[in-house]
């Protein structure tokens, strides 16, 4: 690309020059963690950190999720901007205490006196037999939380105005990255951008049915909705981007356009982030939904370490197309 406006770079080298640039520009942003200085444990994302920044700005901690979550959280009331890198998200469940009773409660009991900048950066993998100790998706439970934010990105774009949002935030959110995403290529500025919490964006306009999703579901979406327009379906998707605020809203709007909706997950579908959604929509536009809204997500299983069990377990936009097709299909019986 000639120009540095228009450079395509990978979403793992986004969330890297992000943490760069922010890291340069401001001394008191700090990265705790596991693996920081390994590519193997967190991809590009922490390329020549320590090189850069010393150790004592990028710290390589011991396995203990409790004890670097913790540390990331008294640094941050103490007056940094922490990140706390968690490369199998699975582990965090170690550290809910900090995360939940500590940091998400912190400013609300201080009766505002006192803030916690701090993000906890959680990694999702899937696929690669890693099985269902290795493979969790945990996203819907942090949302559960008050004083959380969550943010979930699907392109290299997103990824790196979200991160620098994230970091810059005064109280605690939840970055959940997905492993899959590391590959995806996009233009990405070079100078330091925000993008908004709570705010989606609408990926396609359509007038048929409205589709929503997040993180790595979106990139199955966009397939999703390249396959339907041979077919002349015309699906309105969204990408929300942060689901903790998340963009209601646009979802209503388009429910109201459209009377039709699908909304893809990448958890488990019982107690999902998209049940959420859809109980929004019932609430708040249910006189405009012409049919059931539907949702896909993953079985109520933990995952399975064959792979060809992995190609049965992990939904795609096949089963994006099926759900979309079954919702436009119904009919309501007399």
């Amino acid at each position: 690309m000639s120009s540095n406006n228009n450079r395509e770079l990978s979403y793992s080298l986004a969330i890297n020059e992000a943490i760069t640039q922010l890291m340069d520009a401001d001394s008191t942003v700090m990265l705790i963690g596991q693996g920081v200085k390994s590519p193997w444990y967190v991809g590009n994302t922490c390329n020549d950190l320590i090189k850069r920044f010393g150790e004592e700005r990028v710290i390589d901690t011991p396995v203990s999720e409790n004890a670097m979550t913790g540390a990331a959280v008294g640094a941050a009331i103490a007056g940094m901007k922490a990140m706390v890198v968690h490369p199998r998200a699975d582990f965090v469940l170690y550290a809910f205490d900090p995360i939940i009773n500590q940091a998400a409660n912190w400013h609300y009991m201080s009766g505002g006196q006192s803030n916690v900048p701090v993000v906890f950066w959680l990694i999702v993998n899937r696929g690669g037999e890693q099985a269902a100790q290795h493979s969790q998706a945990l996203h819907s439970v942090f949302a559960h939380i008050p004083g959380l934010k969550v943010v979930m990105p699907s392109t290299a774009y997103d990824a790196k105005g979200l991160m620098i949002a994230s970091i810059n935030d005064n109280n605690p959110v939840v970055f959940s990255d997905d492993r899959w995403l590391y590959s995806q290529k996009g233009i990405v500025p070079e100078e330091l951008y925000e993008i908004p919490m709570g705010k989606g964006i609408v990926r396609n306009e359509g007038k048929d049915i409205t589709l929503v999703s997040y993180s790595y579901m979106a990139v199955e979406s966009a397939k999703a909705v390249g396959e339907l327009k041979k077919e002349s379906v015309s699906v309105e998707f969204i990408d929300l981007r942060t689901i903790k605020p998340f963009d209601e809203d646009l979802i209503i709007n388009s429910v109201k356009k459209t009377g039709k909706l699908v909304v893809a997950d990448g958890s488990w579908k019982t107690n999902s982030f998209a049940s959420e959604i859809i109980s929004s929509v019932n609430e708040k536009a249910f006189e405009f939904l012409k049919a059931p809204s539907a949702r896909v997500c993953l079985p109520d299983t933990p995952a399975p370490s064959a792979s060809s069990l992995e190609n049965v377990y992990y939904p795609d936009y096949k089963n994006i197309i099926d759900a979309i097709k079954s919702v436009l299909k119904w009919k309501k019986e007399k």
